[in-house]
Formats: structure tokens, sequence, C-alpha cells
């Protein structure tokens, strides 16, 4: 299967036959503690960073290596990590992101395990945004770019953009709560799931 490939929506998992099963057999294990961890640690170094802008600088840059030492993790474990964190597992075609979309407009959209099409891409997405914000946050400390205008610009509108962001996957993430019914901020804290 490759990264492109749909990926199938119960993730290779199939359901007990039994109806009468403990909550435990009911729910699979998805997001693992790298994960989980990575997650609610950049919701807090980005708070800070976000928070502390100009006026904390050294906090600001603190909060802001912290978010790089998390990003480089991330990429580590998009490859090396379990099923539902590698990278293959919720990169998907485009169309296949768009079909997703239209279904979810429609609360018809397909229920996946791990991250669906539209939240796979919008993890890619503030992962390039996050990194940029860096880079040009890093960039600014330097001699060679310290007060370049651009790098400036470049840097607040990263960071403004990967707001955007976390707004439109806070959507999301209450679009599928709802359609789905089940508690996904949950699940990214116990990492289980329903399982169908």
């Amino acid at each position: 299967m490759t990264a492109f490939d749909e990926k199938d929506s119960a993730g290779g998992v199939a359901p007990p036959a039994s109806v009468d099963r403990p909550a435990a057999q009911a729910t699979v294990q998805v997001w693992d503690p790298v994960v989980r961890l990575f997650h609610w640690s950049l919701v807090v170094a980005f708070v800070v960073a976000w928070a502390s802008g100009e006026e904390l600088q050294r906090l600001h840059e603190t909060a802001g290596y912290a978010i790089v030492g998390l990003l480089a993790i991330r990429f580590v474990w998009g490859f090396v990590g379990g099923r539902y964190a590698r990278f293959s597992e919720f990169v998907y075609h485009p169309m296949t992101i768009i079909g997703h979309l239209a279904g979810t407009a429609r609360f018809r959209a397909r229920r996946y395990i791990g991250h669906n099409p539209a939240g796979g891409a919008m993890i890619i997405a503030m992962l390039i945004m996050l990194v940029a914000t860096c880079v040009t946050g890093y960039m600014a400390t330097t001699d060679a770019y310290w007060g370049v205008r651009w790098v400036l610009v470049g840097h607040k509108l990263a960071a403004n953009l990967t707001v955007v962001l976390i707004g439109l996957h806070l959507v999301g993430v209450f679009a599928a709560s709802v359609e789905y019914r089940e508690n996904l901020v949950v699940s990214m804290i116990t990492g289980r799931k329903r399982r169908e």
C-alpha cells in the first residue's frame, strides 16, 4: 500500500463478533504516548510563544526552541513510530481529501480509525507552517537577518497562518466528533477510539 492509497476505514482491525463486550474491547489504541505527548506539548509551547510575542523575548525564543525540538521528534516518529503515527498512514491523494471534505459537508464522510484525509492534510499544513515560523524566527535572531523586514513579516505571517490552521483544525475536530458521536479530544488524551 502506498501513501496515496485509500486506507481501510476500520484501520484494518475487524471488530469482535460479540455484542456484549467490555469497554476496553470496544475501543482500540490509536494514538501512542509519543503522539499524545507531542500534541499536548506543542499546544502549550505554541500558546506560550504566541502569548509572549515581542514583549517577553527570552520566553518567546525558549518556547520557539521547544517547538523546534518537538517538530524534530515528530518528523522522526512520522517514519519510525506506530502505525497511526506514520506519515504514510495519513497522506492521501488530493482527490481523496476533496471527496472527504464533500462528504463531511453532508455529514456523510467515511469514518477512519486514524487521521481522516482532511485531518492528515491539516497536520501536514500545520507542520509546514510551524517549520516556516521557526525558521524565520531563528533567522530574525541572527546577525545576518537581524531587523530584516521580510524575515520579520514572514515570521508573523507564518505564525498567523498557523493560528488560522489551528482554528480550522478545531472546527474539523468538533465536526467529526459530532458526526461520529465520539469525543476526539478525549481520544487524544487516552489514545483510544471506538473500534467501529
